[in-house]
């Protein structure tokens, strides 16, 4: 039996019986076709909360058709949509459909946030409740964050984790937002997925774009490569999944005088990302998310070791070598920067989080053997001196200064009151002015970035309180290592012309006004970098 009378029913029993008539079998049949019941189910039988209009039947738009199509004829779909272009709706339909009509079925539904999951939910329950009961699975189970019929299928919503689904025999899963799913968590939960999807399993993913390197951005631009070996267009991309793109424009509600208002109501970096679908990065990065847009990074030239090398050493150049230090025992990483002046190019890149200290200053001792052996005529280097890094220190003085190649680069200026450090310290003033400089190199496109492991970082590297730091859970130190060239670099402007010319021109500083790394937190700053 349903809850309710015939106008108000909401759920209906587990094993009620239904009288059927000729027609109502024939509905029933309609809905079931594993072909065109989908689309049938959702255009008979469905109901949607229009914001303004309140209830009314769905009447899906020309790309939302395409969705469902879509999603019941490929085993993988990928989707990017802009904002309000209801995806939701297509997915509460479809995702109720699937399990009324697929027996033994197992939905999970994975939102970025548990507000995100709550939401298909509701839509799902609020479509079921509008649909009649000869069409309708009976219900065992009915709650905010799952549903289960007496045909043996069940929805589960869950907020998008590493071990979200982990241990389930899943028929499909739904995930929503994807892109905005921190990107540790996102690549470690697909990992954990892929079992599950080897062994028969469906999968649909929707979002507007966020990070370009992220998993959501990998898995579409796999699923954007069509072309096989031999050059022929294939229906889906490399990694099965068929991908699908609907912009702003694409909704019959919207013509160019919405855009114009929604672009100053909400700014063009918003805009191009929420409604026109680029990979502009959301969050409140130190890089412009449009510079870093175009910053794509490159494959090594080749590599020494685990270095990363991006271009030979030139006899005409003089190079900076910036070592920070870290425990080496699988926590942070400790990070070497090779950069070329006057050029400002990156050439050589390393990281790790194992390699003891002492390691870490043979990897940075080879790497400046090697320049110097391979034309480098002046090398610069250092290291950070703060805690792990008066280790540093201590290997360095054991190993004997004078046996590293090169001239080793001390703080300009010592700490008043305080007996002066050899390598660089890092102060929350001189992290800040390094970013901001670095923030300046990078826009006005003075430094030549090479290392897409960088370029990642940069890409999750974001204001935090009063200062910039990694995301939570993702690695800053590639980045925090440039920082610390950056101050190198601001130094060696004082006594090398070449490299003051390039570096103040991008900075648009006269004489006199380069920051020199003073630790006095109390001293403000004597330009205004932004």
């Amino acid at each position: 039996m349903a809850r309710g009378t015939a106008d108000t029913t909401l759920v209906k029993q587990g094993y009620s019986k239904v009288a059927y008539t000729e027609d109502t079998i024939l509905d029933f049949k309609n809905c079931a076709n594993p072909e065109s019941g989908a689309l049938y189910f959702m255009e008979n039988h469905m109901k949607i909360q229009h914001p303004t209009k309140g209830a009314m039947d769905f009447a899906p738009f020309d790309y939302q058709y395409e969705l469902i199509k879509n999603y019941n004829d490929y085993r993988y779909s990928i989707n990017m949509l802009g904002r309000q272009m209801g995806k939701t709706t297509v997915a509460a339909g479809y995702l109720l459909w699937y399990a009324m009509f697929k027996p033994d079925s197992t939905l999970l539904v994975a939102a970025h946030k548990a507000a995100g999951a709550q939401e298909i939910m509701q839509r799902i329950r609020y479509a079921y409740e509008s649909v009649p009961d000869h069409i309708r699975a009976g219900v065992t189970e009915y709650n905010k964050g799952s549903i289960s019929f007496d045909n043996g299928s069940r929805i589960v919503s869950a907020t998008t984790t590493e071990n979200t689904g982990r241990g389930m025999s899943l028929t499909l899963i739904y995930l929503d937002e994807f892109a905005f799913v921190p990107p540790r968590i996102a690549k470690e939960f697909w990992a954990s997925l892929s079992p599950t999807l080897a062994t028969g399993g469906r999968a649909i993913i929707t979002s507007t774009p966020n990070n370009d390197d992220d998993t959501f951005a990998s898995i579409w631009k796999q699923a954007c490569r069509t072309f096989d070996e031999t050059g022929e267009e294939q229906d889906v991309g490399t990694n099965g999944f068929k991908s699908l793109m609907a912009k702003w424009d694409e909704h019959p509600e919207r013509d160019d005088d919405w855009a114009i208002e929604e672009r100053s109501r909400i700014g063009e970096e918003r805009f191009r990302r929420e409604h026109e679908c680029e990979f502009v990065i959301y969050d409140e990065t130190l890089i412009s998310p449009l510079r870093l847009l175009e910053l794509a990074g490159v494959d090594p030239l080749y590599r020494s070791g685990q270095v990363r090398w991006y271009k030979n050493p030139s006899p005409e150049c003089m190079y900076t070598v910036s070592l920070d230090p870290s425990a080496g025992t699988g926590g942070d990483n400790a990070a070497i920067q090779v950069i070329e002046l006057p050029t400002m190019i990156q050439v050589a890149e390393w990281s790790n989080n194992r390699v003891p200290i002492e390691g870490q200053i043979k990897v940075m001792m080879e790497v400046m053997q090697y320049i110097k052996e391979n034309g480098g005529y002046q090398i610069y280097w250092t290291v950070e001196n703060n805690t792990i890094g008066e280790a540093a220190l201590v290997v360095i003085r054991d190993t004997g200064e004078e046996s590293f190649p090169g001239e080793m680069l001390h703080e300009p200026k010592k700490i008043q009151g305080k007996k002066g450090r050899k390598g660089f310290h890092t102060t929350h003033k001189s992290k800040i002015e390094s970013c901001l400089i670095l923030k300046r190199l990078i826009e006005n496109d003075k430094i030549k970035l090479k290392s897409k492991p960088l370029v990642s970082e940069l890409k999750n590297f974001v204001a935090r309180g009063n200062s910039f730091s990694g995301k939570p859970g993702e690695f800053d130190d590639l980045v925090m290592s440039l920082t610390l060239s950056i101050r190198m670099i601001e130094f060696i402007s004082t006594f090398e012309d070449d490299v003051y010319n390039v570096v103040n021109s991008s900075l648009g500083l006269g004489d006199g006004d380069w920051i020199t790394g003073d630790d006095d937190e109390d001293t403000p700053l004597p330009i205004s970098i932004i």
